[in-house]
C-alpha cells in the first residue's frame, strides 16, 4: 500500500513512472518499453510545462537552438525561465548573441526509444546552429539492458549531428544527473543507482568522444544535491533552477566560443 500512495502521489510530477518497477511515464514504446495504458494523468502544470516546448522571452534572432531530452530538458517541477536551455538562450543574449528562442522536443518520463518517436513525430527541421541531447535517465530506471541505450543513443546522437547540419562542434551531450542523491531515492539503492548512472554516462562520453561530440560532465554538480536542498526541485526528485543555472554555467563558454563564431 505504502508503493501504491507514493506513486499517485509522486509519479505524475517526476521524470520516473511505476512501470513494471521501472520509472517515467509515458506513452507506448518501442522495443522493449511496456506500454503504459494505466498510467496516472499528468497534473496541469506538469502537461502545460511539456506542451509549450519553447522559451517565451523573445522570438527575433538569427541562431537557432534544438535541445532533445526528457524531463532535464523540458524542467519539470520549473518554471520555463528555469529551464536550462532557456537559461542558456538568456545568458548567451545578454552576452549579445542573437539568440532565437529554443526549441525543445522532450517529454517527462521519455527513454531513447519515446524521444525518437517524439522526434520522429515531430516537424523539426535543421540546420540549427545548435543541438544539445540529454537522454538515458528513464532506460536506467526502469532497468532496460545498457546494450538498448547503446544502439539507440548512438543513433541519437547522429541524428543531433545531422540537425547540425554535420557540424558537430556545434552539438553537446549532457550527462545524466544522478538522481539517487534526491529525497524521492531515500529509500532506494543509492550506491547502484549512481554506479548505473556512471555506466550510461561513461557509454555518452565513449560516444560523444568517438564523434567528435562536446559531452559535458554535470553529474558531479546533480550529486551537490546531497548537501544543497535548494538543489532540488519542490517534487523531490527533480532539479532546481538553481542547479539548471550551474549547468549553463559550465556550458556556457563552449557555447559563447562556438556560437560568436
Amino acid at each position: 500500500m505504502k508503493l501504491i500512495y507514493l506513486f499517485c502521489l509522486i509519479f505524475p510530477l517526476s521524470c520516473m513512472e511505476a512501470d513494471d518497477n521501472r520509472p517515467e511515464n509515458e506513452e507506448k514504446t518501442k522495443d522493449e518499453t511496456p506500454a503504459n495504458d494505466d498510467a496516472e494523468p499528468e497534473d496541469e502544470e506538469s502537461s502545460e510545462n511539456e506542451e509549450n516546448n519553447e522559451d517565451t522571452t523573445m522570438t527575433n534572432g538569427s541562431i537557432s537552438f534544438l535541445a532533445l531530452g526528457d524531463s532535464y530538458t523540458i524542467g519539470e517541477s520549473v518554471e520555463i525561465a528555469e529551464r536550462w536551455p532557456v537559461q542558456l538562450v538568456t545568458e548567451l543574449r545578454e552576452r549579445g548573441v542573437e539568440m532565437k528562442d529554443s526549441e525543445i522536443i522532450a517529454r517527462t518520463g521519455w527513454t531513447t526509444a519515446e524521444l525518437q518517436d517524439g522526434i520522429d513525430h515531430s516537424e523539426v527541421k535543421g540546420p540549427y546552429d545548435w543541438v544539445s541531447l540529454l537522454i538515458g535517465v528513464n532506460n536506467q530506471y526502469r532497468g532496460y539492458s545498457i546494450s538498448i541505450y547503446r544502439t539507440e543513443f548512438e543513433f541519437l546522437l547522429k541524428q543531433a549531428i545531422a540537425f547540425a547540419g554535420g557540424d558537430k562542434r556545434r552539438v553537446i551531450v549532457v550527462s545524466i544527473p544522478d538522481y539517487g542523491v534526491t529525497p524521492f531515492a531515500a529509500n532506494s539503492d543509492r550506491a547502484k543507482i549512481a554506479r548505473e548512472i556512471d555506466d550510461y554516462n561513461n557509454m555518452a562520453r565513449g560516444f560523444s568522444e568517438a564523434y567528435g561530440v562536446t559531452f559535458f560532465n554535470i553529474t558531479p554538480i546533480s550529486r551537490e544535491a546531497a548537501t544543497k536542498p535548494e538543489y532540488v526541485a519542490e517534487d523531490g526528485l527533480h532539479p532546481s533552477g538553481e542547479m539548471y543555472a550551474a549547468w549553463v554555467q559550465m556550458i556556457l563558454p563552449h557555447a559563447l566560443e562556438i556560437l560568436d563564431e
